[in-house]
């Protein structure tokens, strides 16, 4: 097998990240755009010593559950190169997403966790019900994205990254956006080279923010919009609260994400005690701060941010609960608590939930045994990477931990990302 050659496939399994798998002559292949139980002609892209690359050029044999991409420019129809990313499970119907996704999921404990879980993948139609404000209209997973980022090369094109690769697709359309951010999306014309951010927040309003190219950066950084000196700041409502966060801040994609995420967080833990500690790491503008403040009534609670505009909502959103928001970065703010803490503070932090919400490539060890030398009573760990989650979690079992329980959402329907919320004890 070598690099440009055109293979058939049979396609076995699916690997994370959104890529299936196949052999071919020993070789472990992934390549997208396909189904197990399909086969499929491909092109290889890539060999190396134990595994290839390939990129999928036409369905020989089709899955029942394939069916015409929800991004007609992404389908296997269209060549590889002019396809758009961030939908590499639009062309499966969304009931196989899930299970594909709870598949992941498994696999992922299994290997990385040394546990076995038994997991379904549900949607914010399933959590919320069929007529939450958040849900209507999103449950076929199109129409949810209230955030999008564009790109534009230099010589001036607008559209997403192609699937893979750093290439702008101009298109005609965006159905994971929300109806209002794809018309403005569409209006666009011209912009410096770097990235166009659209988002919607709870007043419907679409905002564009614009971030060119630091010139002479190789890595291609984007600033913020020069001639602005203080971001916008915007509400997002989860039931009756309201949360400030800067427009171009973090904040949960889909409509309904938050108030999913909120309501599982909830769920999961119950009523919590109000004579504790409560830790909310990763906590930017305080969403489940909030829900643990409500859980555990007049308890202490810390929520820590690297971001200081983030941690300057957060302290705004939690006045009601007089909660403290730190900004630190939460490896540096655990080492000084673990160094500081009185015989009194941990006391109350055995009593409390640590509860962490880190980015996708997770916590990492240090992070979980600073947060173990802690000694909460529980832990509730927010994630939207299966494979960082189950690392994770295993490094809690080491450290005296066990899994009390999960659930996984789909919060990103056609692409191949989950969300899911784990409880462990002490």
């Amino acid at each position: 097998m070598q690099s440009g050659e055109v293979v058939e496939l049979d396609v076995t399994g699916i690997a994370h990240g959104g890529v299936f798998v196949a052999r071919h002559e020993g070789l472990v292949v992934f390549v997208p755009d396909a189904l197990p139980g399909e086969r499929i002609r491909a092109r290889v892209t890539d060999v190396k010593k134990s595994f290839a690359r390939a990129e999928a050029l036409e369905v020989l044999d089709a899955s029942p559950d394939r069916r015409a991409h929800v991004w007609a420019q992404a389908d296997i129809s269209v060549a590889p190169e002019g396809r758009p990313g961030g939908v590499d499970f639009g062309h499966i119907a969304l009931p196989r997403q899930r299970a594909l996704k709870a598949q992941v999921l498994r696999e992922a404990f299994e290997r990385f966790a040394d546990t076995a879980i038994d997991v379904a993948v549900r949607g914010p139609e399933e959590v919320l019900g069929a007529d939450h404000a958040a849900v209507r209209g999103t449950a076929d997973g199109t129409h949810y994205r209230t955030r999008v980022s564009l790109h534009v090369d230099p010589e001036g094109r607008i559209g997403p990254y192609g699937a893979r690769s750093h290439t702008v697709i101009p298109v005609d359309s965006h159905p994971l956006a929300t109806p209002e951010i794809e018309e403005v999306a569409l209006a666009l014309r011209s912009a410096p080279e770097g990235r166009i951010d659209l988002v919607q927040p709870e007043d419907g309003r679409v905002r564009s923010i614009r971030r060119p190219a630091r010139t002479g950066d190789r890595r291609r950084r984007f600033a913020p919009k020069p001639e602005r000196a203080e971001p916008e700041t915007v509400t997002e409502r989860v039931g009756e609260r309201e949360f400030l966060v800067d427009a171009g801040g973090f904040w949960q994609v889909h409509r309904a994400a938050a108030a999913t995420l909120d309501r599982a967080v909830r769920d999961a833990l119950g009523e919590l005690s109000s004579d504790a500690w409560h830790l909310d790491l990763y906590g930017g503008v305080g969403l489940f701060a909030a829900a643990l403040g409500d859980l555990a009534g007049h308890a202490r609670i810390t929520t820590v941010e690297s971001e200081s505009r983030a941690t300057a909502h957060a302290e705004k959103n939690l006045e009601e609960f007089g909660a403290e928001a730190v900004t630190a970065r939460v490896d540096r703010f655990l080492s000084r608590l673990s160094n500081q803490a009185s015989m009194f503070d941990r006391e109350m932090l055995t009593r409390g939930v640590t509860l962490l919400d880190p980015p996708r490539s997770g916590a990492g060890r240090e992070v979980v045994e600073g947060i173990a030398d802690l000694g909460s009573s529980r832990i509730a760990y927010v994630a939207c990477d299966p494979v960082a989650l189950a690392r994770d979690v295993g490094y809690f079992r080491g450290a005296g931990y066990e899994l009390q329980s999960i659930e996984a959402y789909d919060l990103f329907p056609n692409s191949h990302h989950v969300e899911a919320v784990a409880v462990l004890a002490r």
